[in-house]
């Protein structure tokens, strides 16, 4: 369920843009194959990343496709209505972590990516390489929990060096003193394996932020 989702706006009836290779980075397209009256419907969720910096929230534009036109647009997060449930579309600060498809009443149905997009390459590889699949989705938790772990560490140093904390609780004194070169590093292996997480729409409050 989308907590708080955004007022939803009228399309302009443009026609939706085929997915392009150097969009990978920039944008996700998911789709909804539905059924309006016995008449088959295709929905579109597209969402270009670069409009983030457009939002006084950073959370960017959900724009809906109905048959390839534009249908409606919201700030994310947001819940479409459509023909028998709802299309709710919620963002992380790497990527999505809710494109579904929810019933009232029932089960809640992801939505399938372009096959061109990140997300749709990611699932592809995990349905033809899935024991390769599986282990990019333990490195990445793995590389997660390291960087978590490692600056929590650094966090906790830094509040006990407070005078008026250290004098309540002591000081904490991390047992490792990281260069500046190698937080770089982890943060750019955090920031990574947070991407490769949001391909598949996975997000874990303690592991990938409360964005």
């Amino acid at each position: 369920m989308v907590r708080n989702p955004n007022p939803i706006k009228a399309g302009n009836g443009r026609s939706l843009k085929r997915f392009r290779w150097w969009h990978m980075l920039s944008r996700a397209l998911f789709y909804l194959p539905s059924d309006s009256e016995g008449r088959p419907v295709v929905y579109a969720v597209d969402v270009p990343y670069w409009q983030r910096v457009l939002t006084d929230d950073g959370n960017g534009k959900a724009h809906l496709y109905r048959d390839g036109v534009h249908h409606a647009r919201s700030k994310l997060p947001a819940a479409f209505p459509v023909e028998g449930g709802t299309i709710e579309v919620v963002p992380t600060s790497f990527g999505l972590k809710r494109c579904h498809y929810v019933i009232e009443g029932g089960p809640a149905r992801r939505l399938v990516p372009d096959e061109r997009s990140a997300e749709g390459r990611r699932a592809r590889l995990d349905r033809e390489h899935p024991v390769f699949s599986r282990l990019i989705g333990t490195l990445s938790l793995i590389t997660l929990v390291i960087s978590g772990s490692l600056v929590l560490l650094q966090i906790v140093e830094a509040l006990t060096a407070v005078p008026p904390v250290a004098q309540r609780l002591g000081t904490f004194i991390s047992p490792l003193d990281l260069p500046i070169g190698l937080n770089a590093v982890l943060a750019l292996c955090a920031s990574t394996a947070a991407v490769e997480r949001a391909t598949r729409l996975r997000w874990n409050a303690l592991l990938d932020g409360n964005a």
